[in-house]
């Protein structure tokens, strides 16, 4: 089994983020003979790898992470994390799931096609970096400067990242919200609490105004996304002392937004909003991530073929969850999307992946890649 073979052998290798710990240059190894230029992209401690076979015709790339997130109690595993293990059917250790399979699987994928379809006039590429789970300023996001400034763009793409729920191939991601976060300050007057005249209690003042926001309809949401939420996740106010009134009020706040809303309009929103309730504050605002969207199209279109002639089942679309590094990527890829296996263990400990999905998974990328380059 070549997918269980190099999933194995990329797990084996512990590259807690942002470490790569040597699995860019196995995959490199791998695809040097398939005939990939391989290409290092390496920035800020971070280990990036931009492989392409061919120079003309449509892109069609594949990309991913190599990183894994930390293991936890080694001794709450029940086999070593980076030791990979076959047990009642299941391949265990960290990365099993999210996502050393899916660039085994993919890489096996591409041996085949290349095999069978030597010289294609389309162009194949592998997007991998160290970076995702951590801090990811070094990692996807300066592959795509790099691309970005020679003017290479992507004609498809698909992000390994473990979306299926309860079986392999009854979800893929065809976007993801945005993610937009802030750290709001309301200013008062501190004081003593049995002298309310003498103090602004920036608590009290912010009530009304938080309320509202909390309140708020932001958009409708659309075809594929639910309406923007706003979450207030910290707030913290006072001096630690009962009898004091405080000076300022800090408050966290995010926005999980759609396509149907922009960063500026949120952020005029709020602005307003406050100004209206006659706050005195400051607003810092940090961008996570844009939301991006492939709608119903070539590439959603050959992967639900694909998943239905492999496995047989439909392939629902979904826009749910958190970011991922598409993110980066939409930016000079028009359609985009996410597969990969049953995503139940990601993060956790005795992370797995079923032995009996990986063929199969090699299976559903092998047949979306060919029915891209068959168009």
């Amino acid at each position: 089994m070549p997918v269980l073979e190099k999933a194995r052998a990329l797990i084996a290798r512990p590259s807690v983020t942002p470490e790569d710990a040597g699995c860019l240059d196995l995959v490199a190894s791998w695809l040097e003979p398939l005939g990939f230029r391989i290409e290092r992209i390496d920035a800020g401690g971070v280990s990036n790898l931009w492989a392409r076979r061919g120079t003309g015709g449509r892109l069609i790339c594949f990309a991913g992470h190599t990183d894994v997130v930390p293991t936890g109690p080694l001794e709450q595993w029940t086999s070593p994390p980076f030791e990979p293990t076959v047990r009642d059917g299941k391949l265990y250790g960290r990365g099993a799931a999210d996502m050393k399979s899916s660039i085994a699987a993919c890489v096996v994928a591409m041996e085949r096609l290349v095999n069978r379809r030597p010289a294609s006039a389309d162009s194949l590429a592998l997007l991998l970096t160290s970076d995702e789970e951590g801090d990811a300023v070094d990692g996807t996001v300066r592959v795509v400067e790099a691309l970005r400034a020679r003017n290479e763009s992507i004609d498809f793409c698909i992000v390994g990242e473990p979306t299926c729920v309860n079986r392999l191939g009854d979800t893929m991601k065809n976007g993801r919200r945005g993610s937009l976060s802030a750290s709001l300050s309301i200013k008062g007057v501190q004081g003593h609490v049995a002298y309310p005249h003498l103090v602004k209690n920036p608590v009290h003042l912010a009530a009304p105004a938080l309320a509202e926001l909390a309140a708020t309809t932001w958009d409708a949401g659309n075809d594929y996304f639910p309406p923007t939420s706003f979450q207030i996740s910290n707030a913290h106010a006072g001096t630690g002392a009962g009898n004091v009134v405080p000076g300022s009020f800090e408050i966290m706040f995010n926005f999980r937004f759609s396509t149907a809303s922009t960063v500026d309009g949120l952020q005029s929103r709020v602005h307003a909003l406050l100004d209206r309730h006659g706050l005195e504050y400051d607003i810092r605002w940090t961008l996570g991530a844009k939301p991006f969207l492939t709608p119903r199209g070539t590439l959603c279109e050959a992967l639900t073929d694909a998943v239905a002639s492999e496995i047989g089942i439909a392939t629902e679309l979904s826009t749910t969850g958190g970011t991922s590094d598409g993110r980066f990527i939409a930016d000079v890829c028009p359609q985009l999307v996410e597969f990969g296996p049953i995503n139940a263990s990601i993060h956790k400990l005795d992370e797995c992946i079923a032995v009996a999905d990986l063929e199969p998974l090699a299976r559903i990328y092998e047949h979306t890649f060919d029915r891209l380059m068959s168009n």
